[in-house]
């Protein structure tokens, strides 16, 4: 299949994980005028080897309201399948914008084989903006209550930016429903995009993505499933570059599916892209309800062949991290690694280490990389890269007071003592993993020549180990 992967809806069922994504095709020749958007499909049951299906939903013709078939869900109603999904048309609307409505289609079982239903189509109810009505997620309290569907939409008449509401309907057959409470109005966001709720032990979720305060998906926690919908210390999945995931529970493990943008140009100064690349992570649940993330088992097992990294100091470095000056910013080089590697390095951080981190696609002098800053003394890590951009000739013209891409953060706990980083790199895709907790996936172009280093400023730090890890044959 051909194109780009944007929302990614997954559904667990008949012992595998079935991810159908919304498939934007990227016509190169925009003079033609836009191309409906349909849904792909693949299967699998690791998130290493996975099986294409194909379009399973189409798009609708050029006057159809579902010509953009967007975001929603699939659910197993007996031996029944339903899809839900977005419907859309720009040639249909007003001058506030085109419409959005809810449809729906069924299968017999066979999740790469839909019937569309358009008798079912509805729109939005009254007092709600119709040109927001996205991304339904259809889910139960429990067998015996009724069906809940939720979704991204916004109050008509409210302050714009403010007036996001998780809207909810009931139904008892699937086909019918009925306008009810809504889930959650937090008088903060345009709107909640892609809502996705579900139970896991003691408590509640909601996750959703927005593009108000970030461009990122969160969550909230609740002991019931109406919430008081609360946010936890850490609330976001990851950052800027893995957006609209949802969650889908499998063999009593939960993973977030997302995508990773491209950037426009294929350039890392670009700005961020619609869809992009699949990316999976696995959530862990901590005691007060927060989730902790970390890539899935099964991909580091694709990663057999270890090698241990060696490093060499540079511009009067120590021989090597944790014996040398702590007043100043150190760092060591080691060999290239693959475009496509698992980097592991366990790191001793001393007590008030300002920052200390890893060069990434780094020159052999480590002057010019990405670079993977922990700031212990913040609390965070950071995505930066050097050279920064410049805004003219001269030496103070460059984006020195942009200490890091602004979108490329995380709070991460970080206190004195063992730390463990790790490292997906896939060509121009790369996913980070700090203490098996906190995600931070990126974009980069400029993979440069692909040394691996280390770097410490004003502190100390011990490299406990360092390896870069190879597909098997």
């Amino acid at each position: 299949m051909s194109g780009y992967v944007g929302d990614v809806i997954p559904f667990s069922y008949d012992g595998r994980i079935w991810l159908s994504y919304l498939l934007d095709e990227r016509p190169e020749d925009p003079a033609a005028g836009p191309s409906g958007m349909p849904w792909a499909l693949v299967s699998t049951t690791d998130f290493v080897q996975y099986t294409d299906h194909g379009v399973v939903l189409p798009a609708g013709d050029r006057d159809a309201v579902d010509f953009d078939c967007y975001t929603g869900c699939v659910i197993a109603d007996g031996s029944q399948l339903h899809l839900f999904y977005t419907g859309h048309n720009p040639r249909r609307g007003d001058a506030a914008g085109s419409f959005q409505v809810v449809c729906h289609a069924v299968s017999d079982g066979d999740p790469t084989r839909w019937t569309k239903r358009p008798d079912l189509t509805f729109g939005a109810a009254l007092g709600y903006v119709p040109q927001d009505w996205r991304d339904p997620f259809v889910y139960r309290v429990a067998p015996d209550q009724p069906w809940q569907l939720v979704l991204a939409a916004r109050y008509a008449g409210r302050p714009d930016r403010r007036c996001g509401v998780v809207a909810r309907l009931t139904s008892t057959d699937l086909e019918q429903w009925t306008i009810a409470e809504p889930l959650w109005e937090p008088h903060r966001f345009i709107t909640q995009e892609c809502p996705d709720v579900f139970q896991w032990g003691d408590w509640w979720y909601l996750v959703y993505s927005e593009f108000s305060d970030a461009f990122q998906t969160r969550y909230r926690v609740a002991r019931g499933p109406d919430g008081p919908w609360l946010a936890p210390a850490r609330d976001t999945v990851d950052g800027r570059a893995f957006y609209a995931a949802k969650s889908v529970e499998h063999a009593g493990r939960r993973f977030f599916i997302g995508w990773i943008p491209t950037k426009q140009g294929e350039t890392d100064g670009g700005p961020w892209q619609w869809a992009g690349d699949l990316a999976v992570l696995e959530a862990h649940q901590e005691y007060d309800g927060t989730l902790a993330f970390t890539v899935p088992p099964e991909i580091r097992a694709a990663y057999p062949d270890v090698h241990q990294i060696s490093l060499t100091p540079l511009d009067g470095a120590a021989t090597e991290p944790g014996k040398g000056a702590d007043d100043r910013y150190a760092a060591w080089i080691g060999d290239p690694v693959p475009a496509r590697c698992l980097i592991d390095l366990a790191v001793d951080v001393a007590p008030g280490t300002q920052s200390l981190g890893l060069l990434l696609h780094a020159a052999a002098d480590g002057e010019q990389a990405t670079i993977l800053r922990l700031e212990p003394q913040r609390d965070r890590v950071v995505l930066d890269s050097w050279p920064r951009a410049r805004t003219g000739p001269g030496q103070w013209q460059i984006n020195g007071d942009v200490p890091h891409a602004v979108e490329l953060e995380r709070p991460c706990p970080l206190p004195p003592g063992r730390h463990t980083v790790q490292v997906l790199l896939d060509h121009t895709t790369g996913q980070v993993i700090i203490d098996n907790r906190v995600a931070l996936s990126f974009r980069r172009y400029d993979l440069g020549a692909g040394h691996v280093g280390l770097f410490v400023t004003d502190g100390s730090a011990d490299v406990v180990s360092l390896s870069a890890s190879v597909p098997g044959v």
